[in-house]
Formats: structure tokens, sequence, C-alpha cells
């Protein structure tokens, strides 16, 4: 069960009230893990990022020792660089993101220990109304937070789909810096060289975007 599945059900009538199940430990543990290993593969694209940029300024410094036969290919390297910067402010957005879940699955974590001990205590004293009371709004907690979890899940998971989209771009890019590179006359190697490797690059960001869209955090199998 992860925290977007968050429900509590109780047994008995008024005089019974007794969680049965709240969002587990083990499951709120699964789901830190899992928003772990994304802020890791979010780092690796952050950079891999900053690698663009300095490939991109290199390119532009040979575009221009190859003067006008290389004018298209110093745009297009230009255009990676604002590529690169757009997607490292686009890859801290989602970083604080993943603060802002980290810090609600670890209140669940911390208060599942609480839960347990409330559960035991509503088991010895079943008809104390304090407690009823306390029990439903421990639960009605909860549920916002469920709430809160399971928008911040949706949210992360769009952005990630905006980063995807905003890389399919720097593809694009990509591919037609290989192509202005072949009219770079005597440069036309260096250029082709530079080229292929802001495609592997962009393919790298590529294969670490699609790991995280297959995230279990996000019901996938990975």
């Amino acid at each position: 069960m992860t925290a977007e599945e968050n429900t509590s059900e109780w047994q008995g009538g008024d005089e019974a009230f007794v969680p049965v199940a709240t969002e587990s430990s083990s499951g709120a543990a699964l789901d830190l893990l899992r928003i772990v290993r994304i802020n890791e593969e979010i780092k690796r694209v952050v950079s891999v990022a900053f690698k663009i940029n300095i490939m991109a300024l290199n390119a532009i410094f040979l575009a221009k020792r190859a003067g006008n036969a290389a004018l298209g290919f110093g745009v297009l390297s230009n255009e990676l660089r604002v590529f690169s910067k757009d997607l490292r402010e686009g890859m801290m957005a989602l970083t604080r993101q993943i603060h802002d879940l980290v810090a609600e699955v670890s209140v669940i974590l911390q208060e599942s220990r609480y839960d347990r001990v409330f559960a035991e205590a509503a088991l010895a004293a079943p008809d104390h109304a304090q407690l009823h009371t306390v029990l439903e709004r421990r639960e009605a907690r909860h549920g916002e937070r469920a709430d809160r979890i399971a928008s911040l899940r949706r949210g992360l998971r769009l952005a990630i789909d905006d980063a995807a989209r905003l890389v399919e771009l720097g593809g694009v890019l990509a591919k037609s810096a290989k192509i202005e590179a072949a009219y770079g006359a005597g440069f036309a190697s260096s250029l082709g060289q530079v080229s292929g490797e802001f495609d592997g690059i962009v393919e790298e960001i590529r294969s670490s975007l699609d790991s995280l869209r297959r995230s279990g955090f996000f019901g996938g199998s990975a």
C-alpha cells in the first residue's frame, strides 16, 4: 500500500473504535526508497545537463573558427546551450518536489509508531470517549497527508513528462547539428565529432527520464 492509497477502516460500532489498517510503515518505507532513487537519477540528469552546456560552449567557439561554413552549426550549438539551461532549471524544480515528498513520507513513518501505540490503547479501552476523538483526529490528518502525497506524486510525474518533451527538442537540435556539421568544410570532421557527442548525451538523458517514468512510485515496474 502506498501513501496515495492511504485509507483506514474501523471495526465494530461506536463502542469499538479500533484501527484496522492505516498507511503501513513498510509501504511508506518503500515509497521513500523509490523517491531517493528518483532523486539520484535527477542528480545524474543535472550533471549531464552541465556537460551539455560546456560542450555547447566549445562547439560555439569551434563554429566561430570555421567561419561562414558553420553558421548554422553555431546557431544550433547556442540553442543546445539554452536547452541545457532549461533542463537544469526543470530538474531543480523536480528536486524541490522531491524534498516535499520526502518530508511527507517521513512523517508517515514517524506517525506509524504512534499509530501502533494508539491502536493498542484502543483495544485496551474501547469505550474511552476521549481516545475515540483522538483517533478520529489522527485519521483525518492521515487522510489529508495522503491527499497531499497523491497531489505531489501527480505533480512530479507531470514535471517528468514535461522534461521528457524538452529532451525530445534537444534530440532534434542534436540531430540537426549533425546535418549542419557536414557543411563545415575543413572543420566538418571536428564538427561532426562534436555533434555526435551531443546526440549521445541527449540519448543518455532520455534513457534516464524513461527510467524515472517507469518507477514503481508511479505504478511502473522499475
